[in-house]
């Protein structure tokens, strides 16, 4: 009796050994590897967009070989749009309209949000934070939350496949908890059968030629935003008269590499609202009118950040400009 009951304790006391032999990768590890399988493997996936009042169903396929990138968006409902991608030249089509190809690093459509990421560069203003294991699309998943350390912010929660890295499922979530929208693979192939199908129909496809963007305005603004939260960066700045009525319009894009909000600067006239606040699925919009102008913040931020961001707008005098420099 007393061999047996050593023999337990030695037993028991190596299994926390053998536990932590097989402990999964940390959280940042796992969005390194998912990361990295978004871009280099070649995959289908088929999933749908769940908003609190509609069900979109997609298809994306993805083949990297060599230097070319092929990526293919199908709409799978409604009138026949496609989106594709050829390394860094994103073509759109929709039926009904005429297709146009620009120039961008990212494809403006119903994408899972993670895919393509380079998450882990978020790390000082987000925690990666474990949250075991689950199932998703058949497969055994393992879960990660992404979590702002500022609050300020969505979170997101992925679920990343154990067998290929791929994200499974992403739900965004906002700062009560609440589930947004949900993106979620009902099916996935990963081969390289599929780089073939790729190359074969879109490689050498005749698609229309790339519109020349006009280039960012190097003019200087006549305000700025004083507040932030951590992370946010200016990407783009623009004036432009809008069309119905000529009213001048400055906006500027702001992005933390996650989520995106513009502010935009119009002079104020009898139209002009003084004051609303609007969130529909993961956008809001807020604005109100300060003195002559109308400003608002539109983007995939929570609407008392919008707020917040908005009111901390202030109009500065441009210092003029040495001519005899």
């Amino acid at each position: 009796m007393k061999r047996i009951l050593i023999s337990f304790i030695a037993l028991v006391s190596f299994f926390p050994i053998l536990a932590s032999a097989e402990e999964s990768p940390s959280a940042e590890a796992l969005l390194h590897q998912m990361g990295e399988a978004s871009h280099e493997l070649n995959y289908e996936l088929s999933y749908i967009l769940v908003k609190k009042s509609s069900i979109e169903p997609f298809m994306y396929r993805h083949s990297h070989v060599d230097k070319m990138t092929l990526s293919h968006l199908v709409y799978l409902s409604g009138s026949m749009r496609e989106v594709i991608r050829r390394n860094d030249e994103i073509t759109y089509l929709e039926q009904g309209n005429k297709p146009f190809s620009i120039k961008s690093e990212t494809i403006v459509a119903p994408i899972i949000p993670l895919l393509h990421k380079n998450v882990v560069v978020l790390k000082e203003y987000y925690d990666f934070v474990s949250m075991g294991r689950s199932r998703e699309a058949g497969s055994p998943a393992q879960v990660v939350r992404i979590v702002p350390k500022d609050g300020n912010r969505y979170s997101y929660i992925v679920w990343i496949d154990e067998r290929s890295n791929l994200p499974l499922r992403t739900d965004l979530v906002s700062r009560e908890g609440e589930v947004i929208e949900q993106y979620r693979v009902i099916s996935y192939t990963v081969n390289d059968q599929i780089s073939d199908y790729m190359n074969q129909r879109l490689g050498d496809a005749e698609l229309p030629k790339v519109l020349s963007v006009p280039l960012p305005t190097d003019e200087e603004s006549t305000w700025r935003v004083h507040w932030l939260p951590n992370g946010f960066k200016s990407v783009h700045f623009n004036r432009y008269r809008l069309a119905m009525n000529q009213r001048s319009v400055e906006s500027k894009m702001y992005s933390d590499g996650l989520f995106n909000f513009s502010v935009y600067i119009s002079e104020a006239d009898k139209l002009s609202n003084k004051e609303q606040s609007i969130r529909q699925g993961r956008r809001s919009l807020y604005s109100y009118i300060q003195g002559d102008y109308e400003i608002s913040v539109v983007g995939d931020i929570p609407a008392i950040t919008a707020k917040r961001i908005a009111d901390s707008v202030i109009f500065t005098t441009p210092e003029p400009k040495n001519e005899n420099k």
